[in-house]
């Protein structure tokens, strides 16, 4: 399994940008100060607001608004799937970043959430590229 922990200012604000998306909480690891968002049966996003996310490391936290931490992406079924993600995301309070990536086989639209993580959300047509 994988386990993407990120930082967040509002806990609340940032379950309902995830659920807006579809994804589901695994409330049996979430409290008040984390919530678990559930992306497949071997990939969770821990949300976690900024006093736990210090418990974990001494580094100072970054503010993914103004600095790049990491780029995570989501892969999609088609491009209609790229898009409703996308329309989601801008709907629950996250932002395009930059314009739509057409590039033959892969098509790709880059949001963030809330607090300014990035999410590229691609489909790749594997049988037009072979």
């Amino acid at each position: 399994m994988i386990f993407v922990n990120l930082p967040v200012g509002d806990l609340a604000r940032a379950r309902t940008f995830y659920t807006g998306l579809g994804l589901t909480v695994n409330e049996m690891f979430s409290d008040e100060h984390v919530v678990c968002v559930v992306v497949s049966d071997t990939i969770c996003v821990m949300l976690l607001d900024h006093s736990r996310f210090a418990d974990f490391t001494p580094l100072p936290i970054a503010d993914a608004r103004t600095t790049t931490e990491v780029l995570l992406c989501l892969t999609a079924a088609d491009r209609a799937e790229v898009d409703a993600l996308a329309s989601a995301a801008l709907a629950h309070g996250g932002r395009e970043l930059r314009p739509v990536q057409d590039e033959g086989p892969m098509y790709a639209r880059t949001v963030t959430d809330p607090d300014g993580h990035v999410w590229e959300l691609l489909h790749m047509d594997l049988a037009a590229s072979a």
